[in-house]
């Protein structure tokens, strides 16, 4: 007979603080006083489902446990035991976080199903009730209340103001992604209009790469720090910041970059708040994207039904974001791919014609499918691709270059446009939101997509900040596909 334990209590936290500890799979250990040690299995990041923990409790007793579900959103978890020296058959445990709304407070419900052995029902019943559940409460109390959740294990109490340790990813030389090198950092108490930002979920961008490689040195001095987005929670403010407060859920893309790091300072006009039904991996994977995407239908392109557009490296994270919103909005959309396998998942997300190419030869099949060609280019390719773009474009097409995948592009020569009527863009994304409500606006639009199914969610590769350099790695081996996001 399954045994049934249920305790809840009362926080004095607001919820995204109580969370941003509770969804953190490995720290238990350093808030539950029953843990002596623990770790992550398989160097996988300590909030990705289907990751195991392996922990010792003090009275020696071994544990592995495996997190199967994680909703940012819902704020709940679940977990299951894999296998343990203590008699806990088919154990199940549920925990689940609610807003208080008399107060930036927080309920919190811990629940879980099990099997006993006969004979120790109630032992092991009131072990957990007591031991595990209760006394856990008592000790997350205690944690928040000494800001230990604001500071690195095993550091001593920092009085609010003050530096706050963190992890962060460097780089001191220019090159592959063997140079990126994590450690520890200090981030100050945030400057006026400042929010000090706990981030758990980075996204990483193809224009990192352009910065590790040294391509635009001016945006990276070194020793430097990648990364333009991450999401997370507000731990504090600086002076003249009225409108965040500390845990509330939010987003960024700043124009310089320092993300990759658990923990970072960013102007306020540079950050939104998340809506419920977005969580930090997906926030931060596709802010930058979805605005991107924003204004090259909506500014740019000027999106209308039946228009032709050829769009690059359809199966990367801007590609199929791209896709997917302007075939819902009716553009009739080309991608260019390097395998079969990211042809399927191209099509599955809006193209209706995909052509498959590794050495950047693409135009006839363009002007075979579209007739004299495509109305818009959004080019992440480079100079390679330069003559096969222009000899794709149609008469009065308009051609986007937002990357440099194969090298920087040549100038353009405007008697070559003239020969078409066509038109040339260089967008840079943060010139389409210079201020904080034209980022509200736009990173409203892509949660509307998200939510009514305008946008389909690419798929996501996820890595612990440890591993950013293999992130780095698989993202330039050609063989991603979707969105890649660092976990802190």
């Amino acid at each position: 007979m399954l045994q049934r334990v249920l305790r809840s209590t009362i926080i004095d936290a607001p919820i995204e603080r109580v969370w941003a500890v509770l969804r953190d799979f490995n720290s238990h250990d350093r808030w539950h006083d029953i843990v002596a040690q623990s770790r992550i299995e398989a160097g996988q990041g300590s909030s990705q489902v289907g990751c195991v923990r392996n922990f010792a409790l003090k009275d020696g007793h071994q544990i592995r446990e495996q997190l199967l579900t994680l909703d940012d959103a819902q704020h709940k978890l679940s977990y299951c035991i894999l296998e343990a020296s203590v008699p806990l058959q088919r154990y199940v445990s549920t925990v689940t976080l609610k807003p208080v709304t008399d107060g930036r407070r927080t309920f919190w419900q811990w629940e879980s199903t099990f099997a006993t052995p006969p004979g120790q029902e109630r032992e092991l019943r009131d072990m957990v009730a007591k031991g595990v559940y209760e006394a856990g409460f008592d000790n997350l109390r205690r944690h928040l209340q000494q800001g230990a959740d604001l500071r690195t294990p095993g550091s001593a109490p920092m009085p609010m103001g003050l530096p706050l340790a963190c992890r962060r990813v460097t780089q001191s030389a220019y090159g592959g992604p063997e140079v990126l090198v994590v450690g520890d950092s200090e981030v100050p108490h945030p400057a006026q209009g400042q929010l000090r930002i706990r981030q758990r979920a980075i996204g990483v961008n193809f224009f990192d790469v352009y910065l590790r490689r040294g391509w635009i040195p001016a945006m990276l001095p070194l020793p430097g720090t990648l990364g333009m987005e991450a999401a997370g929670s507000v731990l504090d403010v600086g002076e003249g910041v009225t409108d965040f407060v500390a845990g509330d859920r939010v987003v960024y893309m700043a124009p310089q970059p320092a993300a990759y790091a658990s923990l970072r300072n960013v102007s306020a006009e540079h950050v939104v708040r998340l809506p419920a039904h977005v969580d930090d991996d997906t926030a931060a994977a596709l802010l930058l994207k979805g605005v991107t995407a924003d204004y090259l239908l909506r500014d740019l392109g000027r999106v209308k039904p039946a228009a032709r557009w050829l769009v690059h490296a359809a199966a990367g994270g801007l590609g199929l974001l791209l896709c997917s919103w302007a075939k819902r909005l009716g553009v009739r959309v080309v991608g260019t791919v390097s395998s079969e396998d990211k042809a399927r998942l191209a099509r599955e997300f809006g193209c209706e014609y995909v052509i498959v190419t590794k050495d950047y030869r693409f135009a006839d099949a363009v002007k075979q499918h579209f007739g004299d060609g495509a109305d818009v280019i959004v080019d992440g390719l480079g100079d390679a691709a330069r003559e096969e773009n222009f000899k794709a474009l149609a008469s009065c097409g308009h051609w986007i270059s937002l990357g440099q995948v194969s090298g920087a592009l040549q100038p353009i020569d405007p008697d070559l446009l003239v020969s078409k009527s066509a038109t040339f863009s260089r967008p840079v994304a943060f010139a389409y939101v210079p201020t904080k409500a034209s980022l509200a606006e736009r990173a409203q639009r892509v949660w509307d997509g998200l939510g009514d199914g305008s946008i389909k969610r690419p798929p996501m590769e996820r890595y612990s900040l440890e591993a950013a350099s293999r992130a780095h790695e698989w993202l330039e081996s050609r063989r991603s596909t979707g969105t890649i996001v660092l976990l802190a």
